[in-house]
């Protein structure tokens, strides 16, 4: 990776590196994967989601409503202890790549839960108190749901083989629209539904100079995977 090595020194030297990236966007996207990739070529700590941990997840799967406040609740009290490890507003070095955001939990309760499951998770929210920091950019990847869907099965997670499409088109839906008001940080927002990220670093370095070259609160990265 030696032409992102060079990007990343260049913006280095002009200053332009964001500390706190985080990677947000439903299912399947590909967040796990790029976070871990900025992650190693800025030399950052990597903060990820702990879906796997979750005992929950692959019976909301498989179950649906029944199972989805327990799921719920998992995420957010995890959440609430990853929040203690993140760099504060206030630090010198602040570096972080995380493949999640905080308010992404919010999003997920009121997708899945009924009205009074949704009042209960409010009231244990607030009572957590959690504070986490902004970032300094957020990367939103899009997909449609049927590549989500594909890519969902192509990585082979069992608890992930009951995911609905149906669900995934009401979960990218809901990320558009959450992004569509969001405000709290500058938000690079990527078609990544044709290029490939893990294993074509002309698709990843095309990426990087988005993201070292960012312009404003929001920008659009629609990639033609043909001229990369």
């Amino acid at each position: 990776m030696p032409e992102s090595i060079a990007l990343v020194n260049s913006a280095k030297a002009e200053q332009r590196l964001p500390q706190y990236v985080a990677v947000e966007g439903p299912i399947g996207v590909g967040k796990t994967t790029l976070a871990t990739k900025l992650a190693r070529l800025l030399d950052y700590p990597l903060m990820l989601e702990p879906a796997a941990e979750n005992p929950f997840l692959d019976r909301f799967y498989a179950e649906g409503a029944s199972q989805a406040l327990p799921t719920q609740l998992f995420f957010l009290l995890q959440r609430a202890k990853q929040v203690l490890d993140m760099p504060g507003n206030d630090l010198l070095d602040r570096s972080l790549v995380a493949d999640f955001m905080v308010e992404k939990d919010n999003l997920f309760a009121q997708l899945t839960l009924d009205a009074e499951e949704f009042d209960l998770y409010q009231q244990i929210h607030s009572s957590l108190k959690m504070q986490p920091p902004n970032p300094d950019l957020v990367i939103y990847l899009q997909a449609p749901a049927s590549v989500l869907q594909q890519r969902v099965f192509r990585r082979g997670l069992s608890f992930e083989r009951a995911i609905d499409i149906d669900y995934l088109d009401v979960l990218a839906d809901s990320y558009t629209e959450f992004f569509h008001y969001y405000d709290k940080a500058p938000v690079l927002i990527v078609n990544a539904a044709e290029i490939d990220f893990a294993n074509n670093d002309a698709h990843f370095n095309a990426l990087l100079e988005q993201v070292l070259h960012m312009e404003g609160s929001r920008q659009f990265f629609n990639p033609n995977p043909t001229l990369l």
